[in-house]
């Protein structure tokens, strides 16, 4: 019999290009995806920096970019600054000229399947000026990033983070240190179950190590503080210069709950809770109900004596001891000074004693972390803040 061998089948070709062909095909689609997005993102900056713009704070870039092709988009802003106007009470009753800060760079990076949430990294230093003159103040950090979570709708939560932080004061060729720490935090969210149109926040301010000089005495020491509150009274999030929307939290009766902090700064422990709200002056009003352990070991600072020294003033003693003239008290301590030489000295010098004693007075004993405390309140009228009668600072109006 005659061997007969049927003759292979031909596969067709257009099967062995298919897959090269649809890899191609997707690699292209992906590609135009991936630049309509960039293209996108160039339009939404340009729209929220108009925005911002008309708020008073005008953002700009030098050089401007986008890369991360294929899976991310990286959107780097050199030479980015920040020009602020109308942004603080005193800015917007004076007019005054507005202030610039200026950094080397900003990264802003966002996955492309997940556009919604963006990371961004910061390159120090940042040097802030105002009235178009030199730098007078220097920030720098080692690491510094921030995240949000919601963008381009209302964002849902929100974090910015400063490893070692620094600010300096900066006059002509020499630089004073203002603040320092450790670490800052500050973490964001829309408190769930909030409204819309009437959100609540929740926030957490931390910091490790810090310091802040030319403020307060109490501040100079380093500390560590955690602050947690929910901030009520906003109405949206749309931008608006500062002292319009504090305006606007005053007028929809917006409250700042400090939920729970805790400060420790050597032997001092200090916790507090209660409620802050805003004046019809644009000041803070409140009260705080604190329970502080060594108490005793910060009453120097306050500055009794040098208060008595540069004698004591008359809404003082007004508040304290009405009836009494503040000549009096100068003139009772010069006396004691004339028949007892020293004697004058050494009543200033104890009137810390006699204010640690009378501050002890207004609490009750409380223990905090195991130590003896006292707990007492703390009361903010129309931006003073006081610690039982006496005055300990004054805060600026926020509008």
């Amino acid at each position: 019999m005659p061997d007969i061998t049927p003759a292979p089948r031909r596969r067709p070709l257009w099967r062995l290009f298919l897959m090269p062909v649809l890899l191609l095909v997707a690699a292209a689609a992906w590609s135009a995806f991936w630049f309509f997005a960039a293209s996108q993102v160039e339009v939404k900056a340009d729209a929220w920096r108009a925005q911002e713009a008309k708020s008073g704070r005008v953002y700009d870039c030098a050089k401007r970019s986008v890369a991360g092709f294929p899976f991310r988009l990286e959107i780097s802003c050199s030479g980015a600054s920040v020009t602020l106007r109308s942004q603080t009470a005193e800015q917007a009753a004076s007019r005054a000229a507005p202030v610039t800060a200026k950094l080397g760079e900003i990264l802003v990076v966002a996955q492309i399947y997940d556009p919604k949430k963006v990371i961004a990294e910061f390159t120090a230093p940042a040097t802030l000026s105002d009235r178009g003159g030199p730098a007078s103040m220097v920030v720098n950090w080692s690491k510094a990033r921030s995240s949000v979570v919601g963008l381009p709708d209302i964002p849902q939560r929100a974090s910015i983070v400063f490893d070692d932080p620094a600010i300096d004061r900066v006059n002509a060729a020499v630089q004073t240190s203002l603040a320092r720490a450790k670490l800052v935090e500050l973490h964001g969210r829309r408190a769930e179950g909030s409204a819309l149109d009437r959100p609540v926040i929740e926030t957490v301010l931390k910091i490790q190590g810090g310091s802040v000089q030319e403020v307060h005495p109490l501040l100079a020491p380093p500390f560590d503080a955690d602050v947690r509150a929910m901030l009520s009274g906003l109405k949206d999030f749309s931008p608006k210069p500062w002292p319009e929307r504090f305006r606007e939290i005053a007028a929809a009766g917006g409250r700042v709950e400090i939920v729970q902090s805790r400060i420790a700064q050597g032997d001092l422990v200090a916790v507090a809770a209660g409620t802050l709200g805003l004046s019809a002056n644009g000041r803070i009003d409140g009260e705080l109900q604190m329970t502080v352990a060594g108490i005793e070991k910060v009453i120097p600072a306050l500055g009794i004596e040098k208060m008595l020294e540069e004698g004591v003033p008359q809404a003082t003693l007004d508040r304290v001891a009405p009836g009494v003239r503040s000549q009096d008290v100068s003139n009772l301590l010069g006396a004691l000074d004339r028949a007892i030489p020293g004697l004058g000295k050494v009543v200033k010098q104890n009137a810390n004693v006699g204010v640690a004693a009378g501050i002890n007075a207004l609490g009750k004993e409380s223990v905090l972390e195991g130590k003896k405390a006292r707990a007492f309140p703390l009361r903010f009228v129309d931006g003073a803040v006081f610690l039982g009668p006496l005055k300990v600072a004054q805060i600026p109006p926020l509008y």
